[in-house]
């Protein structure tokens, strides 16, 4: 006996929820019959529409807490993060189909789902509301159930507000950290050698300010480069990498290669809370020797593009992140030689890694986009990598990289 056919389309159409498909571009895709009810208008009125075209809320509402701006929220969420948001019942007023200019109080619970593609990015969002309006409202004569109805709105109505003090406070908070950030991480000063550097922030608000980049001088035609990843984010994140960041910058010019920089650090991150399982890698150059010295403490493998297209991951010293093992042990040190013109390009994982994805994919991405721009300089460089490998809606995670031209 072989299993019937499931008509997913009429499953679809049949449930009682009401059900629409957004496109990244919250346009409508498609929308199932319960939606159409609730909604008042045909499937042709939506197709292709942006939703806050087909449904404003009242003007009156504008300067509050409105539909709009609440389910706004929640689908820029889904979008940046790839991950379902459900929001508190809340208020979104209707225009009335046969009177235009009036607006119906409307109450809605509402979940909004991503669909993912192989590469973990949203295709589509299932927009899933259903009416409560007729719950919400305290009906005369409705033998005591007035009451209940009523607290039900007051409790809707304090978890909107908790909601929304909380994204206040999470904007405060990155607003405070990425100004500490920008104040931590200074313009490359290397005189006489091309560098480009970028710090882009993640699109949520809790996920900023653990990544770093750093650039030395140093003696005899030699600069060190570095860049770091601290686990964890905003304000403590920030203070962890100021730590971190300073004291491997003064590691960089006391020690003789980046080896020794990074045991050193090792040893001062014991001391500092939050500093665990931190991600770096530094890079001694020679410039007259025209050689890169390199180790790695369980950071992403820093990129050698040579003049022909070709590209070198330098894998060749990697080792656990700051204060993986319980005990101190020596980092080890490779060394691999550059022709003049090539470029060395050094980031955290918030240009390559996707969520649900191997992080080879990522890199294969990044050599490809590579490949391609041979002869870009830095400052060009920087900005097609980040404009090639981050996402359109932004990444979840924050980004920091240096490209130098050797």
């Amino acid at each position: 006996m072989t299993d019937p056919e499931i008509d997913y389309r009429a499953v679809y159409n049949k449930l009682p929820a009401g059900i629409a498909l957004l496109t990244p571009d919250l346009l409508f895709a498609d929308a199932n019959e319960a939606y159409l009810v609730l909604s008042g208008h045909h499937l042709g009125d939506l197709l292709g529409k942006y939703i806050f075209d087909v449904f404003p809320d009242s003007p009156k509402r504008a300067h509050t807490a409105n539909g709009p701006t609440t389910l706004g929220a929640s689908l820029e969420h889904v979008l940046a993060t790839g991950e379902r948001d459900s929001l508190a019942l809340q208020r979104y007023d209707v225009e009335r189909s046969d009177r235009p200019g009036t607006y119906e109080e409307r109450y809605w619970s509402t979940i909004n789902t991503p669909i993912l593609d192989s590469d973990g990015e949203v295709v589509l969002i299932v927009h899933r509301v259903e009416e409560v309006t007729a719950f919400m409202r305290t009906r005369s004569g409705g033998h005591g159930d007035s009451s209940l109805q009523a607290e039900v709105y007051m409790r809707a109505r304090e978890l909107q507000e908790i909601n929304e003090r909380m994204r206040k406070a999470h904007a405060r908070e990155r607003e405070v950290a990425l100004t500490l950030q920008a104040a931590l991480l200074p313009a490359p000063s290397p005189v006489g050698h091309r560098a480009a550097v970028r710090y882009q922030p993640a699109v949520s608000a809790l996920n900023v300010c653990g990544d770093w980049y750093d650039l030395v001088d140093l003696p005899g035609d030699r600069i060190a480069i570095a860049v770091g990843d601290v686990v964890g984010h905003g304000l403590t994140a920030a203070c962890v990498m100021g730590q971190l960041r300073s004291a491997l910058s003064a590691a960089a010019r006391v020690t003789s290669g980046p080896a020794e920089a990074l045991n050193a650090l090792g040893l001062y991150a014991r001391s500092v809370e939050g500093a665990e399982s931190t991600t770096v890698v530094k890079a001694f150059i020679d410039w007259t020797a025209r050689t890169i010295t390199y180790s790695n403490a369980g950071h992403p493998p820093a990129a050698l593009l040579h003049l022909d297209g070709t590209v070198e991951f330098l894998d060749g010293a990697t080792d656990p992140p700051l204060g993986a093992r319980p005990q101190h042990e020596d980092r080890p040190e490779a060394g691999v030689g550059f022709n003049p013109g090539s470029t060395l390009v050094l980031y955290t994982d918030g240009l390559i890694e996707r969520r649900r994805e191997d992080i080879d994919v990522g890199l294969a991405r990044l050599a490809a986009t590579l490949h391609r721009h041979p002869l870009a300089d830095p400052e060009t460089l920087a900005d097609l990598l980040l404009t090639e490998l981050i996402p359109p809606t932004g990444s979840t995670d924050d980004t920091a990289l240096v490209v130098l031209r050797l």
